[in-house]
C-alpha cells in the first residue's frame, strides 16, 4: 500500500516565507477578503488573526492539498519533494496542478523533468498583461532545490570529470525580458500589488509646426483636381459676359470701310459686317479635300445669296434645307445636316427557342426499365452477399447497395423526362 504523506516543517517555512503574514483582512482586487498567510476560504471584512492563529489556518488549507497529492501521485515521493508540491500546488492551485505537466512527468517517473517543469509556472496578469513576475521565478527555484534535495546526501558530479556543457534543447527556460519586480503591499485596507520598476511610457514625437509633407501634398492635390474638374455652372456663369461683348455690335461710321474682305475680293461696308450670320450656316470658304472626304455626304451646298453684303437669315436657311437637294451642290455654300434630329430603331424580334424533350416514350420506358433492372439487381445481389466474408473495400454488398442507387436514379430521371413532355403536349 502506498503511503500517505504529510506536510511537515519545510514546507510551511517555505510558503509563509513567499505568501506574506497579514493581521488584519484586506480586500483583493476580485473582491475576496485574504487573512493570515493568504487565507481566503473564511476571511471576512474587519477580522484579525496572531500569526499562530494564521498558520493554524495555513494548515487548514494544506489539508486539500496533502489529499490531492496523495490521491493523483502514484509515483514513490520523498518528504522533501512532497513538501516543495504542496507548496507549489498551494501556489498555482489544485485544478492547475491536476492538468499539469509536473503531474503527468511525475506519475511517468521523471522526476527531474517534473522539476524542471514547476519552472514555467513563472508569469501572472499583471496591467492587462502576462509577464513573468521575479517573486514568482524565485519561489520556484526555491521549490525546485527542496524538491531536488535528496534526504540521504547529495550526489557526487566532480567538475574534472563531468564538465558542464550548455544545454541548448532548455533554452526556452530563460525569460526573454527580465521578470517584473512585482511586490503586493499589506499594510493598507486592500492588498495592491506594486512594481518597482514601472515601465515608462514610450517618448511622444514633438509636434511639427509646419505642415507635414503629406499634409501639403494632399492639398496640392486637391487644388490640382478642382482645377481641371471644375463645375460646369460655374465655367456657364464665367463664359457668359464674353459671349455678351462679341455680340455688341461696333459703331462704324457709314461710308467707311472695314478691315474685313468678302471671299470674291469685294469690301464690305459697316452694314454687312454689322449683320448677324445665322446660327447654322458656316463660312464661305471650300473645305479641304481630306476633309470632305472624311465627312461624306454630312454637307449640303445651299445657293449663294443674291447679295454678297447681306449674310442669309433663318428663313431663307429653312428653305435651303427643305428645298436644296443632296446631289446638286450650288455656288460653294454649305449648310450642317441637323445630327440631333432622333434616329427610329426597330428592334429585331427574336423568337424564343423552342426546346423539346429528346427522347420518346420508347426511349423514356426503356430507361425506366433499365433504372428498375439495376434497382432489382442491385437488392437482391446486396442481401446474398450478406452471409459472404467482406474483405477489402469494394466488396458485393457495398457494389449491390450502388447498383440500386444507380437504379433509383435512372428510374426518377425517366419519370422526370415523361412528366416534362406530358406537360409540354397539354400546351
Amino acid at each position: 500500500m502506498k503511503p500517505r504523506h504529510r506536510v511537515s516543517r519545510a514546507a510551511i517555512n517555505l510558503i509563509t516565507r513567499f505568501e506574506g503574514y497579514r493581521r488584519k483582512a484586506a480586500q483583493l482586487p476580485d473582491g475576496r477578503w485574504m487573512i493570515g498567510y493568504g487565507h481566503t476560504l473564511t476571511a471576512r471584512e474587519g477580522a484579525e488573526v496572531g500569526v499562530e492563529d494564521a498558520e493554524a489556518l495555513l494548515l487548514y488549507d494544506l489539508i486539500q492539498v496533502s489529499h490531492g497529492l496523495n490521491e493523483w501521485i502514484y509515483a514513490p515521493l520523498n518528504q522533501n519533494q512532497f513538501d516543495a508540491l504542496a507548496s507549489f500546488t498551494f501556489n498555482i492551485g489544485l485544478d492547475n496542478f491536476r492538468r499539469s505537466t509536473v503531474l503527468k512527468r511525475l506519475n511517468e517517473g521523471a522526476a527531474i523533468q517534473a522539476a524542471c517543469a514547476m519552472e514555467l509556472w513563472r508569469k501572472a496578469e499583471f496591467g492587462g498583461e502576462r509577464i513573468v513576475i521575479d517573486a514568482l521565478v524565485r519561489r520556484r527555484a526555491s521549490e525546485k532545490a527542496l524538491f531536488l534535495t535528496p534526504p540521504d546526501g547529495w550526489p557526487t558530479a566532480p567538475s574534472p570529470v563531468l564538465q558542464p556543457l550548455l544545454d541548448v534543447d532548455a533554452d526556452g527556460l530563460v525569460p526573454r525580458e527580465p521578470p517584473a519586480p512585482v511586490t503586493a503591499d499589506l499594510a493598507g485596507e486592500e492588498v495592491r500589488v506594486l512594481r518597482a520598476d514601472e515601465p515608462a511610457p514610450p517618448p511622444v514625437p514633438p509636434e511639427d509646426e509646419g505642415a507635414s509633407p503629406v499634409l501639403a501634398a494632399a492639398e496640392a492635390v486637391a487644388s490640382r483636381l478642382q482645377t481641371i474638374f471644375a463645375e460646369p455652372a460655374a465655367e456657364g456663369a464665367a463664359e457668359v459676359p464674353a459671349e455678351a461683348d462679341e455680340q455688341e455690335p461696333q459703331n462704324i461710321p457709314a461710308g467707311e470701310e472695314s478691315d474685313l474682305v468678302a471671299p470674291e475680293g469685294e469690301t464690305l461696308n459697316a452694314a454687312s459686317e454689322i449683320a448677324e450670320p445665322a446660327p447654322e450656316t458656316i463660312p464661305d470658304e471650300p473645305f479641304a479635300p481630306e476633309i470632305e472626304a472624311a465627312l461624306g455626304g454630312h454637307l449640303l451646298d445651299a445657293p449663294a445669296p443674291e447679295e454678297p453684303a447681306e449674310a442669309p437669315s433663318a428663313a431663307n436657311d429653312a428653305e435651303v434645307h427643305a428645298d436644296t437637294p443632296a446631289e446638286e451642290p450650288q455656288n460653294g455654300h454649305r449648310v450642317l445636316i441637323d445630327d440631333t434630329a432622333p434616329f427610329e430603331f426597330t428592334a429585331p424580334i427574336v423568337q424564343p427557342l423552342k426546346t423539346e424533350t429528346r427522347g420518346g416514350p420508347v426511349s423514356l420506358a426503356a430507361l425506366a426499365v433499365i433504372g428498375l433492372a439495376f434497382f432489382g439487381g442491385g437488392v437482391f445481389w446486396a442481401l446474398n452477399a450478406r452471409g459472404a466474408p467482406q474483405t477489402g473495400m469494394v466488396n458485393p454488398l457495398i457494389v449491390g447497395w450502388l447498383a440500386g442507387i444507380a437504379g433509383v436514379g435512372l428510374f426518377s430521371v425517366a419519370v422526370f423526362l415523361l412528366l416534362q413532355r406530358l406537360a409540354r403536349a397539354d400546351r
